[in-house]
């Protein structure tokens, strides 16, 4: 057994990347790791300096699925709020999430890369609803993002009869963004990664969450999320910045600023105290 970490984490211009680090069990998520993912979601969302998320596994598979093999005498209820967090939290990151994938992704592995906003598999790695398999059901919002992404039939196909598919009949289905060399992947996620962390935060955010809402709403209601996120991106110092990049011939520089001040304050001495804290008579 390993003394190391059960997740790693590590930064590098914008771009956090997590790895589930039990290569000896193939990733498999026991408690521990299950605490350490919702506590890491958690701090990515709060961090403003990351501006995109990478998850992958450690060693030769992303994610086996939840580790059933060491005993757990809680009751499933709170075994199964662990799973519940990291699958909200990670749905609901307000920055672009990447799966890479090299190795299997069976059951709430796989769910967990479903979860991310795209998804980068090696020709090697293989993919499983495996649940059936062992006598369960889906989780970590597999019967949700399935029939989303691939219509009713063929999600009731991959859950019940948990066949094992490629990478590549997995990119057919939609459920693989790219499909990339082994050699190559570190490559491509790196600049996946420093594109999306070079977009404006805020407007990328709104569109993610655009994007999720529909999903599941009424036409009118896009076009009133529509409507409210844009006048969020029209308030951001990226979308002047994005116009007068285009007028300049260059590239932009995004920051997630907010374009509008407030009024300074009269303070109790009768001084006037703007927003950035200083103070005038």
């Amino acid at each position: 057994m390993s003394a190391e970490p059960v997740l790693l984490s590590a930064d590098h211009e914008g771009v956090r990347t997590l790895t589930l680090n039990r290569p000896h069990r193939k990733n498999a998520i026991d408690a521990a790791l299950w605490t350490s993912l919702a506590d890491a979601l958690r701090a990515v969302a709060a961090d403003r300096s990351v501006r995109a998320l990478v998850i992958t596994g450690a060693g030769d598979a992303f994610c086996s699925g939840a580790d059933i093999s060491v005993p757990d005498n809680a009751h499933p209820i709170y075994r199964m709020r662990a799973l519940t967090d990291v699958a909200a939290l990670l749905y609901e990151l307000p920055l672009p999430t990447v799966a890479k994938v090299t190795g299997v992704a069976v059951g709430a592995g796989w769910n967990l890369a479903l979860g991310c906003d795209l998804v980068v598999a090696t020709p090697e790695a293989k993919f499983s609803q495996i649940f059936a398999r062992r006598g369960l059901s889906m989780d970590l919002g597999g019967s949700w993002l399935l029939p989303k992404l691939v219509g009713l039939q063929q999600a009731k196909r991959l859950a019940l009869l948990a066949e094992d598919i490629d990478a590549e009949q997995a990119r057919e289905l939609g459920l693989v963004t790219w499909v990339v060399p082994a050699t190559e992947i570190d490559a491509h996620v790196a600049d996946l990664g420093a594109r999306l962390a070079a977009g404006p935060p805020v407007a990328l955010a709104q569109i993610k969450a655009l994007l999720n809402e529909g999903a599941s709403s009424t036409h009118r209601d896009a076009l009133a999320a529509e409507a409210r996120a844009q006048g969020l991106n029209f308030a951001t110092a990226d979308a002047q910045e994005a116009f007068a990049a285009f007028a300049g011939r260059r590239e932009p520089s995004y920051t997630g600023r907010w374009l509008i001040e407030r009024p300074p304050i009269r303070t109790a001495d009768g001084a006037m105290k703007s927003e950035n804290g200083r103070t005038d008579a």
